[in-house]
């Protein structure tokens, strides 16, 4: 049984304390890859699934930007953890976005009061799952789907399909993960990200009734349903952040436990003195606040973009699009240089096995892989050249 959350304060805390719980088994975990089902458990009876749930609904109510805090308190100790903890939210905003009044309020409050933890089986760019209409007004799903993030140990997951008979369409619907046709083949074998249980999915006639289809709205029926990429791209660029936090910490922290000597032809008395160290932190450093700013920017706005629901318009969402674009480049390139640079200051000792900081490079290479980062930056030249706003899309 979860704990429900009394305010963001206590849902901080609480997240802090499982990652420093976290921390303590990462380096082993990452090396041993699978399922963290201890982990994931622990979350579960945590309350943080259900702490941004509305409170009509038996949630604690917590916003956006309280939930994204939590995100980073994992992801800077942990990735994979954080990252299953934030696709248990996207899949709950999916319900939102795709779902009826009466569908997506029904599951947001089954997912309280069963302590559901949601899964994703929802890449819409690649349609290897057909489904077939039967007359019952029910559909059968046949085929595999990769990168399906959490869905080993969830107990409902989103999922796609194309229609077959207008392949170009797809379908959308959220069922139990346990549903019989379903097989999961464990088969996430990836440089990072390696406990994201992102494997592939075999679906084998599985029957997907009508009222699980996430058709009404259904996605890119209006400016408010087709904000689902914004909010996994806000979930990115917080990831990595935190990533790059969590390595740039972790750097830090090597070098103040002791001091060490510095390099031979260093005038300095100390490595902690020396010029090029102190340079490699201070660049570093600036670059992580600049992309700090921009993300944070994006995260005081998040709450109000949702809150308009409905009422959404193409030009806020475009202009909010830009700004999550915006955070999403710079956490990506300034992630990426914080992760490869820090070996540089602390020299070659810093790379054995059994510290274990190359699972900060790993995973936020695998993870920034999730989509281009060229296309996001084509769309902030095509803004500030030509005052076009990015298309809704999957990505964007």
């Amino acid at each position: 049984m979860s704990t429900l959350l009394s305010s963001p304060e206590a849902a901080l805390e609480a997240a802090r304390q499982l990652a420093s719980e976290f921390a303590r088994t990462a380096v082993a975990r990452d090396r041993q890859g699978g399922i963290p089902k201890a982990e994931r458990d622990a979350i579960r009876r945590s309350g943080l699934l259900t702490f941004a749930i509305g409170k009509e609904f038996g949630g604690s109510g917590g916003s956006w930007a309280d939930t994204l805090a939590i995100i980073r308190e994992f992801a800077q100790v942990d990735s994979s953890i954080a990252h299953l903890f934030a696709f248990h939210y996207y899949q709950l905003a999916t319900l939102r976005l795709f779902g009826s009044t009466q569908q997506w309020q029904k599951l947001h409050r089954q997912t309280v009061e069963q302590g559901w933890f949601w899964g994703n089986a929802l890449n819409r760019l690649e349609h290897g799952v057909i489904a077939t209409p039967r007359p019952d007004g029910a559909y059968e799903w046949s085929g595999r789907k990769s990168f399906a993030t959490g869905t080993a140990d969830a107990d409902y997951i989103t999922l796609s399909g194309a229609r077959a008979d207008d392949p170009t369409q797809s379908l959308i619907a959220a069922i139990p993960a346990g549903r019989e046709g379903i097989t999961l083949l464990h088969d996430w074998d990836n440089i990072g990200q390696r406990q994201t249980s992102s494997g592939t999915v075999i679906f084998d006639k599985v029957v997907v009734n009508s009222d699980e289809l996430l058709v009404n709205p259904g996605p890119f029926s209006s400016p408010f349903a087709s904000a689902r990429a914004l909010i996994g791209q806000t979930v990115f660029a917080n990831l990595y952040l935190a990533i790059a936090d969590g390595a740039f910490n972790l750097a830090l922290a090597h070098l103040r436990q002791k001091e060490s000597p510095p390099w031979f032809e260093s005038l300095a008395p100390t490595a902690q003195k020396d010029p090029f160290v102190l340079r490699h932190f201070g660049e570093l450093w600036v670059k992580l606040e600049g992309a700090r700013a921009l993300t944070e920017k994006v995260n005081a706005l998040i709450d109000p973009f949702w809150a308009k629901a409905e009422a959404l318009t193409a030009q806020e969402r475009g202009e909010f699009a830009i700004n999550v674009a915006k955070a999403k480049v710079a956490t990506t390139q300034v992630g990426l240089e914080v992760v490869t640079r820090i070996f540089e200051p602390l020299g070659a000792r810093a790379t054995t096995a059994k510290l274990g900081y190359d699972r900060f490079w790993r995973n936020l290479r695998t993870q920034t892989l999730h989509d281009p980062v060229d296309y996001k930056i084509l769309e902030l030249g095509d803004w500030i050249l030509n005052g076009q706003l990015p298309p809704p899309s999957s990505y964007s």
